[in-house]
């Protein structure tokens, strides 16, 4: 399974990049805000920014709503770097947008995506990245990861090449649900992610561990 982050502040980047497990980021305008990068401009440099960082996949947000807006937008975010994958929210004219993409040989990730037959119509135009929101799922008493299982399964039948990337991950656990249900990709913040590597049966060992050869070599 392929790590992305779901961030867009550059020193974050920088950590999960240096653990070498990182395959790309994700980002949005609200991860943008945060931190307080406004204006075009500002944006596209910030983009650039982070496509210097990592090795691929920096997924890039389209604002507008409309089939030409979403086109144009697309093919300034495209032209930042090759590593861009521009991300298109799930609307009619986003999936017209996928498909127009696709035909240009530009990456998509179609984002906010919460049914089955959403995923089902961006696969089918030819979208990159699925990405489903389990978080959100799971904060209307919906079980997300059921969603992951049934588009890895959908996907897989119909022989898809799209990829379910898994979004708004909230915790370590998500993680490894999504890698057993066979999600491609899980888009991660940096504490869920380092979330997996503490555990405190293993802080206990190593305390014995370095206590033990203390004693030992006086």
């Amino acid at each position: 399974m392929k790590f992305f982050i779901d961030t867009a502040n550059l020193d974050q980047i920088a950590q999960a990049q240096a653990l070498g497990v990182l395959d790309g980021v994700t980002t949005n305008p609200s991860l943008m805000a945060r931190e307080g990068i406004k204006g075009a401009d500002r944006i596209m440099a910030h983009y650039k920014a982070i496509c210097d960082l990592v090795d691929d996949c920096v997924s890039a947000e389209v604002i507008s709503t409309d089939y030409h807006g979403m086109m144009r937008e697309a093919e300034m975010l495209a032209a930042i770097d090759p590593k861009i994958v521009v991300k298109i929210p799930m609307l009619a004219d986003g999936i017209k947008a996928i498909k127009s993409l696709y035909e240009m040989d530009v990456r998509t990730n179609c984002t906010l995506i919460f049914g089955a037959g959403q995923a089902l119509l961006a696969a089918k135009a030819g979208a990159t990245y699925v990405s489903p929101f389990i978080g959100r799922l799971d904060d209307l008493a919906i079980e997300g990861i059921d969603l992951i299982r049934q588009l890895v399964d959908i996907f897989d039948v119909q022989g898809f090449e799209t990829q379910v990337l898994a979004a708004s991950i909230r915790s370590p656990l998500h993680i490894v649900q999504c890698a057993e249900a066979g999600a491609q990709v899980a888009t991660c913040p940096l504490s869920a992610i380092m979330g997996l590597v503490n555990h405190p049966l293993t802080e206990k060992g190593l305390a014995q561990f370095l206590a033990d050869h203390a004693k030992n070599n006086g």
